[in-house]
């Protein structure tokens, strides 16, 4: 599989390399730190974790958190777990001299894992997706455009190729999808156990309502 993306790809592949490549030539270091920051976000999926954590403390924004947090889990298994070990690809700066070069030109940054498909674009894709889903389509979709920006620092950073960037698009929207229609599931079982404190608990908690009835009670004080 490794060898057959390398090969079908390669044109377009090189392509975005050499394009990256000219860019930081033309603009010195001027766009690098900029996408060592996007490229940092989607380290581990820590951000979207942490964005997920936050919204299950808000009711309105309960659902798309868990669906974020669903969807991370179930964008991990699909790629950390199954497709990058069963496709093997090896990372461009390893599979080649010339990308080698302009992986260390930009500064040579290491990752450890197989290269197909992109775990951080993957995670971003999942993420947007779940919240593209959950909130206000007229501007959620917007947030598609931080999949981009990862996309391209990935391959400005020289660490994946255009079909990592691709493929951890599509595996990420399917993770979305899929873990959207958990989160339906999961709400559906709380509907039903509502008569139990953990689910009435888990539904109802705001802790914008709490820090208000907090202060409200010490002002009756």
């Amino acid at each position: 599989m490794a060898n057959w993306l390398n090969l079908t790809f390669a044109g377009i592949d090189k392509w975005f390399f050499v394009s990256a490549s000219n860019l930081r030539a033309v603009a010195g270091e001027f766009f690098t730190p900029f996408f060592v920051f996007i490229s940092a976000l989607g380290k581990g999926g820590i951000f979207f974790l942490v964005l997920g954590a936050v919204l299950l403390f808000f009711k309105k924004t309960r659902k798309a958190g868990l669906n974020v947090l669903l969807a991370v889990g179930v964008g991990a298994l699909l790629t950390n777990v199954i497709i990058k070990n069963a496709v093997a690809r090896p990372r461009p700066y390893n599979a080649s001299a010339e990308y080698f070069e302009m992986w260390q030109a930009v500064g040579g940054h290491k990752e450890k894992e197989f290269s197909f498909p992109s775990g951080h674009v993957n995670v971003t894709m999942t993420s947007i997706t779940a919240l593209f889903l959950n909130f206000n389509k007229k501007w959620s979709f917007s947030l598609y455009l931080l999949v981009l920006l990862m996309g391209a620092s990935r391959m400005y950073l020289m660490v994946h190729y255009f079909s990592d960037v691709v493929g951890g698009i599509i595996v990420g929207g399917i993770s979305g999808v899929i873990a959207y229609y958990l989160t339906k599931a999961v709400y559906k079982g709380l509907e039903k156990g509502k008569n139990t404190a953990f689910c009435r608990g888990f539904l109802d908690f705001d802790i914008i309502y709490l820090l208000k009835r907090k202060k409200k009670d010490q002002t009756d004080e």
